[in-house]
């Protein structure tokens, strides 16, 4: 069976507010190490109301320390809003504190709006453009120490300087990272959950013009993709109208806490916003442990992941935590010892 990792964006219902929805992000991961799950990653969002973590850093020390068995990482950070330095610091001392156990997942997009972006950036040394290049040129830098020489930064060390930095991966919801994984040599992260770029295309390629490097000898794959367990497949459905109405306010630029199950249940959809929820729920696998498996199946195979990176967002935390539970049992996973 296919290894099964976690992606969480510590997600506000308007019934959870922020300050809880990070603790419930602490208690799921505790829920998830011991089923077995090999891999737990933090997002970067910032000024969204749906969404309760800007800083995956702190939230992986947090995890890191009361789990035993995950490896423990961003998914991702948003380099192009953080100087390299910063991010090569912090994630080597993450490194140092939980030994082989972190990831550092790295995006180019913002994870925000645009005035939000420039204030992130505004003290930054910004480029025109994309810029992502040069950012995780310079990040590699601060672990090679392969600045030409007279550089500046030569000068300059990223502590602690006895800890390397953790596995680097590249996500991507199109065929720009894929291509750049490959080149590179570094681990690949395809977002199903969200991206309009075939995943099957994104993931093959990767895997085909991999090139290995001093980061890793092979590729290796993650399919990050959104999925909703309940015993069966009506309670699931039911479930999935949170989903539905929160993805239909987000394709307005609405970003919303999550809501009930109720108030998505009574809201009065007309026919183009049911068109809309049903196209949306391609990328949404709802069901039953046996129904979601079956819906997985074809895509797994023709994408051949590695492993299957599973985003869960229902209203009710214990109920979120079952969805896990339930997926853990379907494939076959084994508590780690």
């Amino acid at each position: 069976m296919i290894p099964l990792s976690v992606l969480d964006l510590s997600v506000v219902t308007t019934g959870t507010k922020p300050a809880a929805a990070l603790r419930n992000s602490i208690d799921l991961a505790r829920h998830v190490d011991g089923l077995g799950y090999v891999r737990y990653w933090l997002a970067e969002h910032h000024n969204l109301a749906s969404v309760a973590s800007p800083a995956p850093d702190l939230m992986i020390g947090q995890i890191a320390a009361v789990t035993k068995h995950l490896r423990v990482g961003s998914g991702g950070v948003m380099l192009p809003n953080h100087a390299p330095l910063v991010v090569a610091e912090r994630f080597k001392m993450l490194e140092a504190l939980f030994p082989g156990r972190i990831d550092l997942g790295l995006g180019r997009a913002p994870g925000t709006d645009g005035a939000t972006a420039y204030a992130l950036r505004s003290r930054l040394d910004r480029r025109e453009g994309d810029d992502f290049l040069e950012r995780l040129h310079e990040l590699i830098l601060w672990e090679t120490r392969e600045f030409p020489a007279g550089h500046p930064y030569n000068n300059v060390v990223a502590m602690p300087d006895d800890t390397r930095l953790p596995p680097i991966w590249l996500l991507g919801s199109s065929d720009y990272s894929s291509e750049l994984a490959a080149q590179v040599g570094m681990g690949f992260a395809f977002a199903h959950h969200f991206a309009s770029h075939d995943a099957i295309d994104a993931m093959v390629h990767y895997r085909n013009r991999f090139q290995p490097s001093v980061w890793r000898a092979s590729p290796h794959a993650i399919l990050a993709v959104a999925v909703i367990a309940a015993d069966t497949d009506e309670e699931a459905e039911r479930l999935a109208s949170s989903f539905d109405l929160n993805r239909l306010r987000r394709d307005r630029g609405q970003y919303l806490p999550l809501p009930s199950v109720e108030e998505a249940m009574a809201y009065p959809y007309t026919d183009a916003e049911r068109t809309s929820i049903l196209r949306n729920r391609s990328r949404l696998f709802v069901g039953s442990p046996a129904t979601v498996q079956k819906k997985l199946q074809p895509l797994i195979y023709a994408s051949k992941p590695d492993e299957l990176m599973v985003i869960t967002a229902v209203y009710d935390h214990e109920v979120r935590k079952k969805s896990y539970s339930l997926l853990a049992e379907a494939f076959g996973l084994r508590a780690a010892g």
